[in-house]
């Protein structure tokens, strides 16, 4: 005769409630986020009824774009424990370099100059990857360095000359103009950054590799992971997509020159952050980089609805990075404490 061993309920049901998809939501580090835009954008409609106006949501979506894009390439970089510094330096000089191509190259079409921007975005995270990857420097300090040179070069090519909405086709312009379906093309454009970004880092294995960089940079390296290579393409990215981001802004904003992009790296890292990517690297989503873009850009359009103070505009945005950063440190404190446990209790 024998026996078949059941588990009992009492253990499988919570297992169960733990696996289950609402379980799953609600434990997403982006829902905080998400129901803190929520809340804002009600509590200001209210007060305020123009802001959901289609002009006032379609200024939300513009205002957010630019940004959305730089977020998810920071966020790539973030998860493997690393930090960019450099893309408002990077977005400036693509800016000025597309209103530059559209005002001396005659009939230059359009698609060209978003390649050209794409390639030298990407050449200038090419060089700040290669400097992290083989000088074994900190992210931290040759992104800064690298800061000040692409400011640097962009203000000794740019020097006085501003490039103007006049300078560029009508068609380029029109990007940040045009709706489909009710959303600005250039948002539509972001939204697609951010679903392809995402299914790779979920989907793809090297996506995958670098949340495990990020965990544990020497316990990659002892599986076999390529890190070098793998931060190396990271930082590529994020070079490319602030190089789209430069084109686009280009076509957003009314003029272009030696400034442009200039303190716009911090609110890039404070929507990641805030978004749910851990600054410590491992683990965070390029959606909730997005939202927490999208977050902060709304914060900023709410409080000047309302009427408020740039300055408290300002301290909300840093109480908000605090309030992300100890948030996520107290959930990796409770997670390897509960681990630790877990452990104890199978010994």
């Amino acid at each position: 005769m024998t026996t078949t061993e059941t588990r009992p309920p009492s253990a499988a049901q919570p297992e169960a409630k733990r696996n289950s998809p609402l379980s799953a939501v609600l434990r997403a580090r982006e829902l905080p986020v998400a129901l803190a835009l929520v809340i804002l954008v009600t509590v200001t409609a209210i007060a305020n009824p123009l802001f959901l106006s289609p002009q006032g949501v379609k200024d939300l979506l513009l205002n957010a774009t630019i940004i959305v894009i730089l977020a998810v390439g920071q966020a790539i970089v973030i998860i493997t424990r690393n930090v960019d510094l450099s893309v408002g330096s990077i977005l400036g000089l693509v800016a000025f370099m597309t209103g530059s191509l559209f005002a001396n190259v005659e009939g230059i079409p359009i698609p060209v100059v978003f390649l050209a921007g794409l390639a030298l975005g990407a050449v200038l995270g090419a060089i700040n990857g290669l400097l992290v990857t083989l000088a074994k420097v900190p992210a931290l300090v040759i992104t800064l360095g690298t800061l000040y040179i692409y400011r640097g070069v962009n203000n000794a090519w740019a020097g006085g000359t501003q490039y103007f909405a006049g300078d560029r086709p009508d068609a380029f312009g029109a990007l940040s103009v045009d709706t489909f379906l009710g959303f600005p093309v250039i948002t539509l454009l972001a939204l697609v950054v951010v679903v392809v970004v995402g299914v790779f880092l979920a989907g793809a294995r090297s996506g995958r590799d670098l949340y495990a960089i990020g965990s544990d940079p020497e316990a990659a390296r002892v599986f076999g992971l390529p890190v070098g290579r793998r931060v190396f393409l990271a930082f590529v990215t994020n070079g490319l997509l602030a190089g789209l981001a430069g084109v686009l802004y280009a076509s957003r904003f009314n003029s272009v020159g030696a400034t442009t992009g200039s303190g716009m790296e911090l609110d890039v890292v404070a929507a990641a952050v805030v978004g749910g990517v851990a600054i410590f690297g491992g683990s965070g989503s390029v959606f909730g980089a997005a939202i927490g873009a999208i977050l902060l850009t709304t914060i900023t359009s709410a409080l000047t609805a309302l009427r408020v103070d740039k300055f408290w505009q300002q301290a909300i945005v840093g109480v908000l990075i605090l309030a992300a950063i100890i948030i996520d440190r107290i959930a990796s404190v409770r997670t390897a404490r509960k681990l630790r446990i877990s452990e104890a209790r199978d010994v």
